[in-house]
């Protein structure tokens, strides 16, 4: 559950509820609920632009991946290549209709809302206030990154792998080191963002911006 922002400066702990006002933070520095000690702000410079380099990293890693043969196998001087979509293809043309569907939703349809949600996200936010419905994405993003799941398809690549290896001669193609490169691009992507940066942003339905509130119910405890 992400952090509840009331107000500016004014947010409530994911865990235990307590309302309290996140001070002024220094360049790399934490903020923890005076409660339980739950971490609920910190000071990430420079997050916005660096998630915005890993986004555009990945979409061009995912680009390449879907484009390029992830393998190519050789049996008895027949080859064969293909790619994460022929695959989804090839196997709707083989009557596996709930795999292909699966596999088209979970390595292509989710991996591309996602990532082209953040892009949204983060090139309207870059210049306050942001949009109302950057708020919508943002949620948007959340949901769609629960059903990514491009790094169950690398495992079940590699146990094809090994399991194929005594059968045929395989050679690694260009798709599946972008499928390896994308699934740490969105990994250090997920880790870099700060969305409490961008809620910070965005345009309250009035049409204004954040409001301070005088009231606060506690202090958070500012660290290093």
């Amino acid at each position: 559950m992400r952090m509840r922002a009331l107000s500016a400066g004014i947010v409530a702990c994911p865990d235990c509820d307590l309302l309290q006002r996140i001070p002024s933070l220094s360049p790399g520095g934490t903020a923890r609920c005076p409660r339980c000690g739950r971490k609920v702000a910190a000071n990430r410079p420079g997050s916005l632009d660096r998630t915005l380099a890993l986004a555009v990293a990945a979409a061009i890693a995912f680009l390449v991946a879907n484009a390029e043969p992830m393998m190519t196998l050789s049996v008895s001087g027949l080859e064969s290549t293909t790619t994460i979509l022929g695959g989804v293809v090839e196997m709707w043309l083989q009557g596996e209709w709930i795999t292909s569907v699966l596999v088209a939703l979970f390595a292509v349809v989710a991996p591309a809302l996602d990532i082209g949600f953040m892009l949204a996200v983060l090139l309207a936010a870059r210049r306050p206030p942001a949009p109302r419905w950057v708020g919508t994405l943002l949620r948007w993003t959340e949901v769609s990154g629960l059903w990514s799941m491009v790094e169950v398809m690398m495992l079940g690549i590699l146990v094809a792998l090994v399991k194929i290896a005594d059968l045929a001669r395989v050679e690694p193609g260009i798709g599946i080191f972008s499928a390896a490169a994308l699934v740490v691009l969105m990994t250090a992507m997920s880790v870099r963002f700060d969305p409490a940066e961008v809620w910070s942003r965005v345009r309250w339905a009035n049409g204004e911006g954040p409001q301070a509130s005088p009231e606060s119910a506690g202090g958070a405890e500012a660290g290093p």
